[in-house]
């Protein structure tokens, strides 16, 4: 599996966009000269906020006083798909030396009336994977909006994907493979930055004032982060963008699924002892009955997250996914996977219902079906910022969803 940002790196480059991109490196001796080629540049750049950003997404004004634009669904995912994209952009004006007349980057956050106030850094090899952007209320103000629209964050947390340029490309990939093998982020140094950076801003400015936001491996990093959070008892807003939902250890965990219904039918065959068997003078157990639901399931309790109690705050963290079905990185949140809308796991041996005594785990979910799409296009971030985005959209409670979330409503 690989994880890249379609958005900021991985689309094609036409010859004449590739020169441009070259030309914004370089540094022209005559001040004069360096001014007009920087305009030049801006005007022209694949990545400028006026040639590849939203079209029809109006900055805050006075009238969102009246009547807040960020209640609008399509207009909060089209700017946390902007913020996600400015922190793509934060690492690459890094590696190609960009000032703060010349950056990229500013301009993805600046139309929002938003600022940079802290950025995530990898200690490994010092590129940015994310940052903090904050209400700016001076900018705002210039623009007669006197207070924070309502719904508008007062933080936002954006972390971004791969990048497959040679100065990070490493560290990232890195962070990919731990997912696939482990599907779990924690081993990174990504994690505790980005928990940290989490922590900070929910408890200054209150959980239900912050956002955290992501794609792809980015999106991985956010899901956890934010669960990590909600285990605290702080649950903020998330929205991920093309989350990873592919790794071996899920790989593993269906296979002793499918053992496990195995070692039942087994067991259901046998016949049930009433008294308790004598090995080597000591006294050993009853064997389990079927019913019992141990057996496998107690060789293997990571598969299942046995061990755990019922957890007495129900009250759930509810993350929005967006996920394209044509992109086989994500597209397995969409398998419903035996869980119905009333929450009731289908045995596959035998269609009749189970009982689910865990609360069930759920996201909204919103897919984009466009047909058949190359994988680069439906992994992209700029989709979720077009004109022309068909979703639809539902509480979503598959199988994939409560496997990751369910430890949330269990006590360890």
């Amino acid at each position: 599996m690989l994880m890249a940002n379609c958005g900021a790196v991985e689309e094609d480059m036409t010859e004449t966009e590739s020169v441009v991109l070259m030309a914004a490196t370089t540094t022209p001796t005559n001040p004069k000269t360096e001014r007009v080629v920087v305009k030049e540049d801006d005007a022209h750049h694949p990545y400028a906020f006026h040639v590849s950003g939203p079209r029809n997404v109006a900055s805050p004004n006075w009238r969102d006083l009246i009547s807040s634009s960020w209640k609008d669904p399509n207009y909060k995912r089209t700017v946390m798909a902007c913020f996600i994209q400015a922190a793509y952009l934060l690492e690459l004006d890094r590696q190609e030396n960009r000032n703060a007349q010349n950056a990229l980057a500013p301009k993805w956050w600046i139309p929002f009336k938003y600022k940079l106030s802290q950025t995530l850094i990898d200690e490994r090899d010092g590129s940015i994977f994310g940052a903090v952007l904050e209400w700016d209320r001076a900018a705002a103000m210039s623009d007669l909006v006197v207070i924070r629209p309502s719904g508008a964050p007062k933080a936002v947390l954006a972390l971004r994907g791969t990048i497959l340029k040679s100065l990070t490309m490493r560290r990232d990939i890195e962070d990919d493979l731990r997912f696939l093998a482990w599907e779990s982020l924690k081993g990174s140094v990504r994690f505790s930055v980005a928990l940290e950076a989490l922590q900070s801003v929910a408890k200054r400015y209150g959980s239900s004032n912050v956002c955290i936001v992501g794609h792809s491996l980015g999106a991985g990093f956010a899901l956890q982060v934010g669960k990590a959070l909600a285990k605290e008892g702080l649950f903020v807003d998330a929205h991920l963008f093309n989350p990873p939902s592919v790794s071996l250890a899920m790989s593993l965990r269906n296979i002793g699924e499918k053992a496990g219904f195995a070692w039942k039918r087994l067991m259901s065959m046998l016949p049930q002892k009433s008294e308790p068997l004598i090995l080597n003078g000591n006294e050993a157990e009853m064997a389990p009955s079927p019913a019992s639901g141990s057996g496998f399931r107690n060789w293997v309790p990571s598969f299942y997250g046995q061990n755990q109690k019922s957890s007495v705050d129900l009250r759930k963290w509810v993350p929005h996914l967006y996920v394209n079905d044509s992109d086989y990185i994500c597209c397995h949140y969409t398998d419903q996977g035996g869980v119905n809308e009333k929450g009731e796991v289908h045995n596959k041996e035998n269609n009749s219902p189970l009982v689910n005594t865990m609360p069930q785990a759920a996201a909204k979910l919103f897919v984009m079906s466009k047909g058949k799409q190359k994988f680069l296009e439906a992994h992209g971030l700029e989709q979720w910022w077009s004109d022309n985005l068909e979703l639809q959209s539902a509480i979503h409670s598959s199988r994939l969803i409560s496997q990751q979330l369910k430890s949330l409503y269990s006590i360890k």
